[in-house]
């Protein structure tokens, strides 16, 4: 055995076999010709037999694609001998012919061991059930263990403030998203996960819908082609500044927006094409004829960089200055990229988000849905620009709801790039200017907290807890003669990382092993004969446990339910005494400096059902007005009611405290009875149901929160419709008054109905819990006590090793929870 083997061996958590490797004489060069049969001799237990099995294809795949890359680097020699002939730095990669520090793959954990075996045990075990009735629910349940859930990490940021540059520098891949344009900017959503099935670099494209496109450009078309009066673009020139915090918003921006955005489909000639009616017409799309065909464009390269080429004209607007030239991102919904040797990435995704969605509906909607699913989001901005500037916390505000009430965040990141750039004076020591960086960072930690504490449309769904500030830097240390790693706060971001998907493994493996030991006592107390006599007492006792149980679910819940109809009713009285100057507010708006024409600007508000997303400065949403005093009244009795904090539960945990008694009921038996084995099965089954629920009352608050704005925009359509159809002289003036005047006749009935839908809503959730409850138990219960087959398989070895694994991972869990507990997070002083 040489080295090379051995280090492969205890990189892979399989130090046990590196014996076994040298009796064998297993080298470098034998261990990447061994085949199937020889890793069967070499390894007899299926666990590490797969482990050994994955990681060996992923070294040869590795090793293929450093060939290949040595050929490309040896033709490109060949076709340019005098480039780089300047002394540069080594990488890892190129002294080892392995990945370097980020790609390189951690040792397997005991977790995801214990997790590959168990998985081999259930799969041996299903195959050994026989064809029946009983068969088909246990596969079922088998099956059901499989669950694999991300935790999201949103990334906002203004163009230009490093965003880019951080993701790359997170993930070890210096150029795979396009950085260091200030003028070009993300348009479309981009996905960053693992790429678990090979070595590639990928990237999987998702297009808007035909309709959806054809609908935006029949809007665009309107606005650069309509002709507008002197009188309609000086319309708002009264001195009444109604502008308020959107004054940025404008006809010229509406107009720039819509004229980027054709001209980036269609080239130079999109007057004539707009013109001829011709904007689906198939030939202008010959570059990309996925867009007409069902699925997906997928990419894929050995290099970062090739990916990234290909990627520019599909996820990014042009520079500013830049002449115009054709892309596709206007086609785009989301872009998926799969990076290969990433741990992190395995159980987190990284995603680069516009600011503020899109004006694409359906677009739109997948940006919410996004935001929604961010437990993390990260907001970049450069240090010296971080308070100073609005987009940044425009950003946060716009989001906020859509993250908070309306979603499952359960902390902000505020990150600063460029911290270590400053200005060095002449004769100013290493040391001085060291400190004078890390004084500034301190400082502007402290600054940014307050600022946050400011924000009061962020305080209402995030407490000072969920708020951090980090300092990170664009550059490699070792260039700063002045600067330490250890001053960059890069590795807490990747620790931050790695903590969620340690995290997130953790609770997979454990609610994989706990479902698996109940399965297993389920059918190895079946095995036992049938029930003994007192069955019938102890299904009545069960039943009663049960009925006790949800009523302690139940009164909880109705106690919620009539605090939000108390708060509710307020916010309905404060929605009508308000919107009448809600509406004056939006509908008189003003651009800075000289008045600006408002009507490009509301022809989009009403084409849009109510909303406006320039792709700088604030949306308009008059829909979210009009919500905003029901939401306001809601708010702190939605966050207590469902809070995003991992450590607490729905219903001020009233369904955490759901028991059947099960353990205390199992004393009464003796241990691995048959009784006692059907008992553990309910257990088991009672924390499956809660962690479902608790996911399924996630969805549900998020969709219950946000049906506010929805219905507004609901009961507000019709007169979108109608000012859709105001054309010519006047045209402002008429799209305004139809907007009043349906506000006002419909105001008594409108706000009424938001409540009684939002309350009818809640009570549907009541009951659906309810009922869950009640049915899966019931169920559950039936087959403990029914099931009896003396033809299974017998599973009691199984059953023991895996509440083994369980009984460990349970308090290797507890104990981690424990020590991060006590662990202070981020300093943000």
């Amino acid at each position: 055995m040489d080295d090379f083997v051995r280090e492969k061996l205890t990189e892979w958590g399989l130090r046990n076999l590196i014996q076994t490797f040298k009796d064998q004489y297993i080298t470098k060069e034998s261990l990447y010709l061994l085949i199937e049969k020889d890793i069967d001799e070499l390894i007899p237990i299926t666990g590490q037999k797969a482990i050994f099995r994955n990681k060996l294809q992923l070294l040869k795949e590795g090793q293929n694609a450093t060939n290949q890359r040595n050929e490309e680097t040896a033709e490109a020699a060949q076709v340019s001998p005098h480039r780089n002939k300047g002394k540069r730095k080594t990488l890892p990669e190129e002294e080892t012919g392995q990945p370097g520090p980020m790609k390189r793959h951690r040792e397997t954990t005991a977790a995801e061991v214990t997790l590959s075996e168990v998985k081999e045990i259930m799969k041996r075990v299903e195959d050994g059930l026989p064809k029946t009735e009983l068969n088909d629910f246990l596969c079922e349940k088998i099956h059901d263990l499989e669950t694999e859930k991300k935790e999201v990490v949103g990334v906002f940021g203004r163009t230009g403030a490093g965003k880019s540059s951080l993701i790359n520098a997170l993930i070890g891949e210096k150029n795979l998203l396009p950085s260091g344009d200030l003028g070009a900017c993300t348009t479309v959503i981009i996905k960053v996960e693992a790429n678990m099935k090979n070595k590639k670099y990928e990237a999987e494209i998702e297009f808007i819908s035909k309709e959806d496109l054809e609908e935006d450009l029949w809007g665009l078309k309107r606005i650069v082609l309509s002709d507008t009066d002197d009188e309609e673009e000086n319309e708002d020139k009264d001195e009444n500044d109604g502008g308020g915090d959107v004054t940025d918003v404008t006809d010229e921006d509406v107009y720039k927006d819509a004229v980027e955005v054709l001209s980036t489909l269609y080239g130079a000639k999109w007057k004539e094409i707009c013109a001829e009616d011709a904007l689906m017409n198939k030939k202008h799309f010959r570059e990309i004829p996925e867009f007409f065909e069902p699925g997906k464009k997928v990419l894929s390269s050995l290099s970062p960089e090739k990916l990234s080429e290909e990627l520019v004209k599909y996820t990014r607007s042009a520079s500013e200055g830049e002449d115009t030239r054709r892309g596709f991102w206007p086609l785009v919904e989301c872009v998926t990229i799969r990076v290969p040797n990433n741990d992190f990435l395995q159980h987190v995704t990284l995603v680069d988000l516009p600011g503020a969605g899109d004006r694409n509906k359906r677009r739109d909607n997948m940006w919410k849905e996004v935001v929604g699913n961010c437990s993390t989001v990260w907001v970049v901005a450069e240090i010296n620009r971080a308070l100073a500037e609005k987009e940044p916390w425009e950003i946060l505000e716009n989001a906020s709801s859509d993250m908070g009430n309306g979603g499952q965040c359960q902390r902000i990141d505020f990150i600063c790039t460029k911290s270590d750039e400053i200005t060095r004076s002449r004769g100013q020591s290493a040391a001085d200017v060291r400190s004078a960086i890390l004084s500034r960072n301190k400082r502007a930690k402290e600054e940014l907290m307050k600022e946050f504490r400011k924000k009061k449309t962020l305080r209402k769904h995030f407490s000072d807890e969920c708020f951090k500030v980090f300092t990170v830097s664009s550059t490699e240390f070792q260039d700063r003669e002045w600067l330490d790693p250890a001053d960059t706060e890069v590795p807490k971001l990747k620790e931050l990382l790695q903590h969620l998907s340690d995290c997130q493994s953790e609770t997979e493996t454990l609610n994989y092993v706990s479902g698996a030991k109940g399965i297993l006592s389920l059918i190895q107390g079946a095995r036992y004969g049938e029930v003994s006599e007192d069955k019938e007492k102890l299904h009545t006792v069960l039943k009663k446990n049960l009925t006790h149980g949800l009523g302690t679910v139940s009164g909880p819940i109705q106690e919620a339910i009539s605090a939000f109809e108390n708060q509710l009713r307020r916010g309905v009285d404060n929605s009508k005494s308000t919107c009448d100057r809600t509406l004056e507010f939006f509908l008189k708006l003003k651009g800075k400096g000289k008045g600006r024409g408002f009507h490009r600007t509301l022809k989009c508000v009403v084409k849009n059902s109510g909303v406006y997303k320039p792709r700088k400065g604030k949306q308009l949403n008059l829909n979210e007005k009009l919500a905003s005093k029901l939401k306001e009244s809601i708010d702190e009795e939605f966050r207590k009611t469902f809070p995003n904090e991992s450590k607490k539960e729905p219903f001020n945990g009233a369904i955490g405290s759901f028991s059947l008694n099960t353990e205390t009921l199992a004393e009464q038996y003796e241990d691995g009875t048959g009784m006692q084995l059907r008992l553990e099965y309910l257990s088991t089954e009672e924390m499956t149901m809660k962690t479902k629920l608790f996911k399924d009352i996630r969805e549900c608050k998020k969709t219950i929160y946000n049906s506010l704005t929805i219905m507004i925009e609901k009961l507000m359509e019709p007169c979108y419709k109608n000012a859709q159809q105001c054309e010519g002289k006047g045209c402002l003036d008429k799209m305004r008054n139809i907007i009043m005047e349906h506000v006002e006749e419909n105001k008594e009935s409108m706000f009424e109905e938001v409540k009684d839908k939002i309350l009818e809503d809640l009570e549907n959730l009541k009951a659906y819990i309810l009922k869950e409850l009640e049915k899966d138990m019931l169920l559950a219960i039936e087959y403990a006590l029914r099931m009896y087959s003396e033809s299974f398989p017998d599973v009691e070895e199984d059953l023991e090793k895996v509440t083994e694994y369980y009984k460990k991972l349970k308090n290797t869990t507890e104990g981690t929870s424990a020590a991060r507990a006590d662990q202070p997070g981020p300093s943000t002083a």
